[in-house]
């Protein structure tokens, strides 16, 4: 009986060895899903894994894309690749994140988009009209957005080993003399720029997914910002730094940018625009607005006596008509951003850990 009642014991103890974590473990020896959130886990990567085995000084700048002197020519060159689920969304779909997010990482460098390449992988037994689809509405992207698909690729993968497509592409563009533009160049003082309201793609895309529903349609905020750029810097040329707050949100790339220049970053919370849709589909899901991708919105960190007039500028496009001022930089606790709160109080908006919402780019 004694056996009996120990071997019950035994089975009613938890079994530790079968939990999970819902916080991925950074010292892991596996790749999980938070090392392709743009968060802590995406750096420790680049940092400890591929600059090592890559090096060079231009990777070391760690920019949306790398500037380099060709032939008397300065080159922008970005690449990127897209694994969106659900491949078709409210507002775009993964052929045209695969074309803006692109454009938009050379355009962050202040460079003219010019030419892209795009390679499929594509798993046995997706439908020939999905990929038909894909193709036509990243053709039609890059249209819009001023450049050419020069090049490509295509890979096939077994049923089972992908999911439907995935989508690569490079682009190169021309940076014009005098522009500098690169996340090491934030200054105190530097007033911080956003072109409009965040959190808008990654909630597009979980409106669709799994069947979510959250009373009012929420499409895509995806578009190129190349023209964007452009009236930016027509009316500010010295902007000391553009980022497009993708995977990690606006909360990442504020702190990607803290850490490269080493300044401190003081948000207004109130200041920072949030549709009212999208707070409330974050209050459902339990996510925080600043942590969601975008994908057609900008930050921009402009000198003190410029912020006016950059404001104005990005106000006067159609992508730039809500743009706000949410802080500005400071010699204070460097290479951290703190948000004032509606309260009176403060908060330290942390880099995330992963990604609150996997696969939305």
């Amino acid at each position: 009986m004694a056996d009996i009642l120990a071997t019950d014991a035994e089975q009613d103890r938890p079994d530790f060895a079968t939990f999970s974590c819902p916080a991925p473990l950074r010292n892991g020896e596996r790749v999980v899903m938070g090392h392709g959130g743009g968060g802590m886990l995406s750096a420790e990567l680049v940092r400890d894994v591929f600059a090592p085995a890559f090096g060079g000084e231009h990777l070391a700048q760690l920019g949306d894309s790398a500037v380099l002197d060709l032939g008397g020519a300065r080159i922008a060159f970005s690449t990127d690749t897209y694994v969106v689920r659900p491949l078709f969304f409210p507002g775009g779909s993964i052929g045209d994140l695969a074309v803006n997010g692109t454009v938009n990482d050379l355009a962050m460098s202040g460079a003219v988009p010019a030419y892209l390449s795009c390679g499929f992988v594509l798993e046995e037994g997706v439908d020939l009209d999905t990929v038909a689809r894909i193709a036509e509405a990243l053709g039609a992207a890059a249209r819009r957005a001023g450049v050419e698909v020069v090049t490509g690729d295509t890979k096939v993968v077994e049923s089972g080993h992908g999911d439907g497509v995935y989508v690569n592409t490079s682009g190169v563009g021309l940076v014009a003399p005098g522009v500098d533009i690169r996340p090491q160049r934030a200054r105190p003082g530097d007033v911080v720029i956003v072109s409009g309201p965040v959190g808008v793609h990654g909630i597009a895309v979980m409106s669709v997914r799994e069947g979510l529903e959250f009373g009012v349609e929420i499409s895509s905020d995806c578009a190129p910002l190349g023209d964007l750029v452009r009236v930016l810097l027509a009316a500010v040329p010295d902007v000391h730094v553009l980022r497009d707050p993708t995977r990690g949100g606006l909360a990442a790339a504020l702190n990607e940018i803290a850490a490269a220049a080493g300044v401190g970053v003081t948000v207004e919370e109130r200041a920072v625009p949030v549709p009212a849709e999208v707070a409330n589909a974050c209050a459902i899901l339990g996510l925080d607005p600043w942590y969601v991708a975008n994908e057609g919105k900008l930050v921009a960190f402009v000198p003190p006596e410029h912020a006016d007039a950059a404001l104005a500028a990005l106000r006067a496009h159609p992508l730039g008509a809500q743009a706000a001022v949410i802080g500005a930089c400071t010699d204070q606790h460097p290479g951290m951003v703190v948000a004032r709160t509606g309260l009176g109080g403060t908060r330290v908006v942390d880099l995330p850990l992963g990604e609150q919402l996997p696969r939305i780019c």
